[in-house]
């Protein structure tokens, strides 16, 4: 299973930085088109994957209080990119490292809504990893809308063909 986790992990980062590049080069317009989706642009889409990842790193740290990056900041499209990629980076690296009893702890955390609930630390991995590439399609998908035709191939098998 490690070795899942970490080509994941891997993956993630490559495909994130695979997006990012495209997406740092849209002007200020095409960031922030209003596109229906489930969150209503590039910009919000990119930020809500910055979000997930680092809620997701403070409850698995056990963190009482999280912070969430768009309830305290406004940050500019590159700062997110970058947050998202730096967050990204922290949990290939975490999991390169992980042994068999970090991976399977189970622990207990609130979601947005106040729900208790208890997950292992693998679960919420593979969770992780496949949030972010249902999102990286969206933006896919934006991308096209907003007139951008150079969009890099961000599959898995893309990935592992390298």
């Amino acid at each position: 299973m490690k070795e899942l986790l970490i080509q994941y992990a891997d993956y993630n980062v490559w495909a994130n930085e695979r997006l990012n590049s495209v997406i740092l080069q849209l002007n200020e317009e095409q960031q922030h088109q209003p596109i229906v989706s489930s969150f209503p642009g590039i910009y919000k889409t990119l930020l809500h994957m910055w979000d997930a990842e680092i809620i997701w790193w403070q409850r698995v740290d056990l963190k009482e209080k999280i912070i969430i990056p768009s309830r305290h900041l406004t940050p500019t499209l590159s700062e997110v990119a970058e947050g998202l990629l730096a967050q990204s980076q922290q949990w290939k690296d975490w999991v390169a490292t992980a042994d068999d009893d970090a991976l399977h702890r189970e622990f207990a955390y609130h979601n947005i809504k106040g729900e208790p609930f208890k997950n292992r630390v693998w679960q919420i991995l593979q969770h992780l990893f496949n949030h972010s590439t249902y999102h990286r399609g969206q933006l896919i998908t934006m991308l096209r809308q907003v007139g951008e035709t150079a969009i890099p191939a961000t599959d898995f098998i893309a990935f592992t063909r390298i």
